[in-house]
């Protein structure tokens, strides 16, 4: 699988992450802790033979830290494990760090996000006295993580602006997706904040690339947007956010069963000429697309 430089991180990073929410909600197992052990383990497998090198994970993803640990004891120094904190004080951020390293076996992170960021009070509480980014810096001085990022699901502003105020980012992670270039709208127009990464020289992670429209019926997936499930049109959308310049890698979606795709879209990656894309947005447009943000 391609590999391409994770930002100021250094890391040569596969296109594909393993997102770990996928992991940490399987419903359908949930009346045995080994059969959903042994169905993660299956999935983790899948990722660790295609080449995939990087994982991102949460706390707030169930019990994924639990079933990446035996998988972290065992390849901790060939991947690269980011993790993130919803915190947003010092002593949170404190406490919640130390629970993640120990709920995964490891004494340090590559990477630490503050989690969802979703407008500037958060952000102005982060970077406050007693804020969690005081807690973050301590970490990485100390040698808990190696490196600091950044990351939102709906307002590419703010994360805008939570760059412009911090110099010391070395990732961001964000929707880069066909549906937001089908109705771009600038809470959702990830180009701004990519070329801003692209000048900084910041690692960008790209997330819900897959995304169709907000779920207008009974959820089939896990994921909190209908994804799509048709091999083709997954390919396309893979390949469309893997082409946008300056994203490094996407993440797995929250749901297994449409990992196999995912990662086979990643392993036979084609980089789409800028014909090409707008062939593909004229598609989106016309087949429904419909970006999860502005509402």
């Amino acid at each position: 699988m391609e590999k391409r430089t994770f930002g100021k991180t250094g890391h040569s990073a596969s296109i594909i992450t393993l997102g770990g929410c996928g992991l940490g909600w399987l419903h359908e197992h949930e009346e045995s802790i080994e059969k959903a052990q042994k169905v993660a383990d299956q999935a983790i497998q899948q990722v660790i033979d295609a080449g995939i090198n990087i994982i991102d994970v949460a706390p707030s993803y169930g019990e994924a830290e639990i079933r990446l640990y035996p998988w972290i004891q065992k390849y901790r120094k060939k991947l690269f494990l980011a993790n993130k904190t919803m915190e947003r004080t010092k002593k949170g951020a404190w406490k919640e760090l130390h629970q993640s390293l120990k709920r995964l076996g490891t004494d340090t992170l590559d990477l630490y996000q503050f989690h969802a960021v979703r407008d500037l009070n958060e952000v102005d509480t982060i970077f406050s006295k007693e804020g969690a980014l005081e807690a973050v810096k301590e970490a990485k001085e100390t040698g808990l993580i190696r490196n600091i990022g950044i990351t939102g699901h709906d307002d590419a502003q703010v994360l805008i602006s939570a760059i412009e105020r911090f110099d010391d980012f070395a990732t961001v992670l964000f929707p880069v997706n066909l549906a937001s270039r089908a109705h771009p709208h600038s809470v959702n127009d990830y180009r701004p904040l990519l070329r801003l990464a692209r000048e900084r020289d910041i690692g960008v992670t790209a997330i819900k690339a897959i995304h169709k429209r907000r779920w207008q019926h009974r959820k089939t997936y896990h994921t909190w947007y209908e994804p799509l499930d048709d091999k083709t049109w997954i390919d396309h959308a893979v390949w469309f956010t893997l082409s946008q310049v300056g994203v490094c890698t996407y993440s797995l979606p929250c749901d297994l069963r449409l990992w196999p795709m995912v990662i086979d879209a990643g392993k036979h990656f084609k980089n789409l000429t800028s014909v090409e894309q707008e062939e593909i947005i004229n598609q989106a447009r016309g087949n429904g697309f419909i970006p999860l943000f502005p509402e």
